[in-house]
């Protein structure tokens, strides 16, 4: 029976993953460590019992063996990360030491247990990374593969070609056994709502602006997160020890694109439920009127990479994924369940970090 060790469960994906892994593999042994900065929340974990939680930072080694030892753990699946590219312009410190050097705290625990102290027995150190440690590409540039060049260009980005490259390393110089998953931008419940879809449900439904970085004609490739965890999970089941897999949802979209079908949704939701005018007396389709009135262009962001898109062949290929959402089913279950779970993100959107928000994009605004 395997036992994981889940780093960063109670974020976003991290969340998801638990209760992908906790449905399909029930007798399976979840141990979930997470620090509980702004975007973890154990009300993403609700409902669920069969897991144990400890809080605590990756970057502590010897938590780390410890619970490698006491929970006989052969599975790390590594999700713990800053991750919000405005956040690491404003702060890169706090994404080098999670990133990189927690990533490390956890790689030479890794090591220590399964290797230096282990029996050699099977084990698997999985690392989640991203497709924008590959850089920024042209209109007309083929997708990033798994050999495509390194070419970060934020802090964020850097810290995390940083940790692939050290999950790398650990693999071929020590002989860890190690995967990595680079993937494209996540959506879905539970995320944290700094992110461009559910940031811009949330302001659509209570009457905030939309700020559109520079001209929104940025492309990204959206992955739905339930689909992302199906790809984890055949990496682990077949993937091929150190190697990378690209994994993406298939739906290479322009901003500008997805924030209109946020708007749509929005409008069209109102339409056909009247309660949802009395409960959101701000949004404009409360009273009638268009969502996308909120756009606004503010001043691009620093560094802000024109386009990514993934060239998922290697995971397709040898391991049979495919994403099984569209962008448009899994956008509308997304926007479907924010509906559903006002209480959690009016209590995950705090004063503290609203105000960030106002603060962050009214400086931009001054700027255009």
């Amino acid at each position: 029976m395997p036992n994981l060790l889940i780093t960063g469960g109670a974020g976003f994906i991290g969340a998801n993953f638990v209760r992908y892994w906790n449905e399909k593999y029930p007798n399976d042994s979840l141990v979930i460590l997470d620090a509980l900065t702004y975007s973890g929340n154990m009300a993403n974990l609700s409902g669920l019992t069969d897991f144990s939680f400890f809080r605590g930072d990756i970057r502590d080694t010897s938590l780390v063996e410890r619970l490698l030892h006491d929970h006989e753990v052969d599975t790390i699946v590594h999700f713990a990360a800053e991750s919000h590219v405005d956040r690491s312009i404003n702060g890169p410190d706090a994404f080098i030491e999670t990133n990189l050097s927690g990533t490390h705290s956890l790689l030479k625990a890794a090591k220590s247990v399964w290797l230096d102290k282990g029996s050699g027995k099977p084990h698997r150190f999985h690392h989640i990374s991203t497709d924008e440690v590959y850089g920024s590409l042209g209109p007309n540039d083929p997708p990033f593969s798994e050999t495509t060049a390194y070419a970060p260009n934020s802090p964020y980005s850097a810290s995390k070609a940083g940790s692939d490259h050290i999950v790398r390393a650990y693999h071929h110089t020590f002989g860890l056994q190690t995967t990595t998953t680079n993937c494209s931008n996540n959506y879905g419940p539970y995320q944290f709502p700094e992110k461009l879809i559910p940031l811009f449900i949330i302001n659509c439904l209570t009457g905030k602006d939309l700020p559109i970085y520079g001209d929104g004609m940025n492309v990204r490739d959206w992955l739905h997160v339930e689909d992302h965890c199906r790809g984890i999970d055949l990496v682990l089941e077949k993937g091929r020890i150190g190697e990378t897999y690209n994994v993406g949802g298939g739906a290479e979209l322009p901003n500008v694109a997805v924030i209109d079908a946020i708007c749509a949704g929005v409008d069209a939701a109102f339409e056909h439920d009247s309660q949802l005018g009395r409960r959101f007396p701000d949004a404009p389709a409360a009273r009638g009127k268009k969502s996308e009135f909120l756009k606004t262009h503010i001043a691009d962001r620093l560094g802000h990479d024109r386009r990514y898109a993934i060239d998922e062949r290697k995971i397709r290929e040898e391991l049979g994924y495919e994403p099984v959402r569209t962008f448009e089913q899994g956008f509308q279950e997304t926007l479907g369940w924010y509906l559903a779970n006002e209480d959690w993100w009016r209590a995950t959107m705090d004063g503290s970090y609203l105000k960030w928000m106002a603060s962050n994009y009214s400086e931009r605004a001054r700027r255009t």
